[in-house]
């Protein structure tokens, strides 16, 4: 299980099984919401922090395919898992194909339930940290000078510092200068470093 405190939203017009999941998931040291319709919980929108949300497919007014459109729409991030009755699984493959992570015929293990929501969590951490660490990358990047910028760019892209002097006439000694300090500015160890932020921004595909 990821460190940070997760909270699963629990979206089902059956009480009983949204509280039955909800104490499934406390038991099991993750925090839990429930909500007896997707409306009410787009009412509350409480994505905040590391989550994921389980939803009935089937449900009076907004059905659980209509929450994963409405999620997309407002561009949100969030691994969704899809419960489906019997003979429901064309519907789960659909809500597969607008972003479901998972989906779980009932009735279900509650075993198999719990590895698909710490799954769930574990994606969205990862996720959480990838975003950071570019972020901090962007942020970097931000205080180079246009020269420096020049420079990295020729690095990452494979180029001597003689190759990148001659491509942006200036010598080769200048071209060193322009490389310790964008090195220190990017908090990189090596070269490797480099290419390794170059790869997570994309300035690779940019060359």
């Amino acid at each position: 299980m990821p460190s940070e405190p997760a909270i699963v939203h629990v979206i089902d017009d059956d009480e009983a099984l949204r509280e039955s999941l909800a104490f499934l998931l406390r038991t099991a040291d993750i925090e839990a919401k429930s909500y007896a319709s997707a409306a009410a919980f787009l009412d509350a929108l409480p994505l905040k922090g590391l989550t994921c949300i389980i939803t009935d497919v089937r449900m009076p007014g907004l059905s659980g395919i209509d929450l994963l459109r409405r999620v997309k729409e407002l561009g949100i991030e969030v691994p969704v898992i899809v419960i489906t009755g019997h003979g429901d699984v064309p519907l789960a493959v659909e809500a597969m194909r607008f972003g479901a992570l998972d989906f779980l015929e009932k009735p279900f293990d509650d075993e198999i339930l719990l590895q698909s929501v710490r799954a769930a969590l574990r994606q969205q951490a990862g996720a959480a940290k990838r975003q950071s660490e570019r972020a901090e990358i962007e942020g970097r990047l931000a205080v180079l000078s246009p020269r420096e910028r020049d420079v990295l760019g020729g690095l990452v892209a494979g180029r001597a510092n003689k190759q990148i002097a001659f491509d942006l006439g200036i010598s080769p000694r200048t071209v060193e200068i322009y490389r310790a300090n964008l090195m220190d500015k990017m908090q990189a160890g090596s070269l490797s470093d480099l290419v390794r932020m170059a790869l997570i921004v994309g300035m690779l595909g940019r060359e």
